[in-house]
């Protein structure tokens, strides 16, 4: 639809679609695990460690799995093994994320990583900018979720 010579923009075109299925008691779950954890005492275990990648700084645990993303032609804006409620990447971990560019080969990915990681990622879609949030579903499963976005990158790649 156009209206006075500009496009028309939805409001499901500005928001966050979530892509992924999961259960109404999944949902009750992370709800829980989120206030509580918002609650908790945040004590650092250890210190995050990052490497340069590409043109940013990414946390050493998603690296690998960053690499062959990249090198499969799959293009990650942001990544974090963990943020805090204020969106700090170095402090308190919450949960892992990944972002990366709609393209058809990511989509093909994403498609394997929904049939492979089933409960355990949570995939958003951003239509305004064209892009995907993969995510642990779970709550400070980060290591997991690097651990298994790695392997499924490596399975991916080998497949493919």
């Amino acid at each position: 639809m156009r209206y006075e010579g500009k496009a028309e923009v939805s409001l499901e075109d500005c928001m966050e679609q979530i892509l992924s299925s999961h259960s109404k008691a999944r949902w009750i779950r992370r709800r829980r695990e989120i206030a509580e954890w918002e609650q908790r005492e945040k004590l650092v275990k250890k210190p995050k460690k990052t490497i340069p990648f590409l043109y940013d700084e990414v946390d050493e645990e998603l690296f690998p799995a960053l690499l062959l993303l990249n090198d499969r032609g799959i293009v990650t804006q942001y990544s974090c093994a963990g943020v805090s409620m204020l969106d700090d990447p170095v402090d308190h971990s919450l949960y892992a994320y990944v972002t990366v560019l709609d393209t058809p080969e990511s989509r093909a990915f994403i498609d394997y990583l929904q049939q492979n990681m089933r409960h355990r990622l949570l995939v958003t879609y951003e239509p305004e900018r064209k892009r995907y949030d993969l995510s642990s579903f779970y709550i400070r499963h980060n290591r997991s979720f690097c651990f298994l976005l790695y392997r499924y990158a490596m399975c991916w790649k080998t497949s493919h």
